[in-house]
C-alpha cells in the first residue's frame, strides 16, 4: 500500500510541475499589485487551454493531498 501512495504522489507531483509550467503568465509585472490587472472569467476562458490546464492542476493538487493523507494514516 505504501508502495502505491508514494507512485500516486510522484505522478501528481510531476503531473503538477508539468501544468504550472505549461500554463501562460498572467500577471502584468507590478501593476498586478496595485490593481491595474483585470480579472475576465467569461464562458471563452473556460475552454480554453490555460482553463484546462488549470484544472488538472487543481485535480493533480487534490490526489496528491489525499494519497498523502492516505500515506499518512496507514503509516502509522
Amino acid at each position: 500500500m505504501d508502495v502505491f501512495l508514494t507512485i500516486v504522489i510522484v505522478l501528481a507531483s510531476i503531473f503538477m510541475i508539468v501544468t504550472v509550467l505549461l500554463q501562460s503568465s498572467n500577471a502584468k509585472g507590478l501593476g498586478a499589485i496595485s490593481g491595474e490587472l483585470t480579472a475576465n472569467m467569461n464562458k471563452k476562458q473556460a475552454a480554453t487551454v490555460d482553463a484546462k490546464l488549470a484544472m488538472g492542476t487543481k485535480i493533480a493538487a487534490g490526489v496528491f493531498i489525499v494519497a498523502a493523507l492516505l500515506l499518512w494514516y496507514f503509516g502509522k
